[in-house]
């Protein structure tokens, strides 16, 4: 059996003696700089795509909750008044015999900044009025902050 051949790579003899593992400073500056760039070129697409989100999400929340109210005007004859409000969808208001709900699996939802829908029956824009405030909880807005209605 042979004896291994020194080949002069040892990591003690690449460096006049000293071990080479890990990186240099520079090269660990070098990395940060890259990975800065790349965060900063990609984070304000990515918020601005959670934006959009968010406004789809309280479409797609009002959409059910239109559904449900429609379905409670074909049982009772009547939408639910603002004083009884979304919460007419999950428990029987009052005495009323013609209720058939719970009309949501669960209780209505906040919109996706956790505030409350705003619910008005009758509706100064059609025979109800649905809305969230968006995400600055004004009225009005545009963009992101704009509200999203059933309007």
């Amino acid at each position: 059996m042979s004896k291994p051949r020194n080949t002069g790579l040892s990591p003690s003899n690449l460096r006049g003696g000293r071990a080479a593992y890990g990186f240099t400073l520079l090269e660990l500056l070098v990395v940060m700089v890259i990975i800065g760039l790349l965060a900063g070129y990609v984070a304000p697409k990515y918020f601005s795509q959670v934006g959009k989100s968010e406004v789809k999400v309280a479409q797609a929340q009002l959409d059910a909750l239109e559904k449900a109210l429609d379905q409670y005007r074909l049982d009772v004859g009547r939408y639910p008044p603002t004083e009884q409000g979304l919460a007419a969808l999950m428990t029987r208001p009052g005495n009323e015999p013609k209720w058939q709900g719970p009309y949501l699996k669960k209780a209505a939802p906040p919109d996706p900044w956790g505030r409350p829908y705003v619910y008005k029956y009758p509706g100064e824009r059609g025979e109800y009025d649905l809305f969230s405030l968006g995400k600055d909880g004004q009225p009005g807005g545009t963009g992101e902050a704009a509200d999203i209605t059933n309007w």
